[in-house]
């Protein structure tokens, strides 16, 4: 008789790896929902502070700084006669046109499709109940200087001498000679290379290299001018339209 013997066979263990998160797929449906939102949130704001008001103003700008700009914002926040507060508004221009409307079907009021045309560029929306005078009269006579940025044109020769120099220690050699400022040490003080008088940092009309704005700065050169300009106005109790 023959005898079969059963032989014993081990299962192989399985090792299950950790899921990489990289290959998981995100959904964005509620990301959308939150950007929609958003939108229609500052849609909204637009049109409700539009009926808040008397005025409404689009402007344009050049050289924007934030900290410049800090100081229309705070002239138009403090209240008006009636405790009214005006209010600024920057961002995407396209969004802003959608707010107030660009046909005479889907425009929020009568004849303000005509300031949402103009909404193009480095332009911001300024409501107010402050009186025409008062807003043209500010923003005519608003300009603030700054120190350039690199692309920018310089308006006017600058140039540099060695009294100039006298100002700074001789420990800033390199960093002048880095940014282009031909200068050597002679005495404990910074002087220009080959007894030269001075030395041209930019010329009118020239585009502004980095280094060249750095040298400005350091000499407290500045060159350019942070500009509010009113575009147009839309009034609401006339329905009215007027470019300036």
């Amino acid at each position: 008789t023959a005898t079969v013997t059963a032989t014993a066979t081990a299962t192989p263990t399985t090792v299950k790896m950790p899921r990489s998160r990289r290959s998981q797929l995100v959904a964005l449906t509620q990301t959308a929902k939150k950007t929609r939102e958003h939108k229609a949130g500052i849609i909204q704001d637009v049109r409700s502070t539009v009926d808040e008001h008397e005025s409404l103003y689009l402007f344009s700008y050049e050289n924007m700084r934030s900290s410049k700009f800090k100081k229309i914002r705070m002239q138009f926040r403090a209240p008006d006669s009636e405790g009214r507060r005006s209010r600024i508004f920057l961002g995407k221009n396209k969004l802003m046109q959608i707010a107030l409307g660009r046909t005479p079907e889907d425009e929020y009021s009568e004849n303000i499709r005509h300031l949402s045309k103009c909404i193009t560029g480095n332009v911001g929306l300024l409501m107010t109940s402050k009186s025409n005078e008062e807003v043209e009269k500010y923003f005519a006579n608003f300009v603030e200087e700054d120190f350039a940025r690199a692309g920018a044109t310089a308006t006017q020769d600058v140039q540099v001498d060695n009294e100039m120099l006298y100002n700074f220690p001789s420990s800033m050699v390199d960093q002048f000679r880095k940014a282009g400022l031909p200068v050597d040490v002679d005495n404990g003080k910074l002087v220009l290379v080959g007894n030269k008088k001075e030395h041209t940092v930019c010329k009118e009309g020239a585009e502004l290299s980095a280094e060249d704005c750095k040298l400005l700065f350091q000499f407290g050169v500045k060159l350019t001018e942070f500009k509010v300009k009113l575009v147009c106005r839309w009034k609401s109790s006339e329905a009215s339209f007027e470019e300036f």
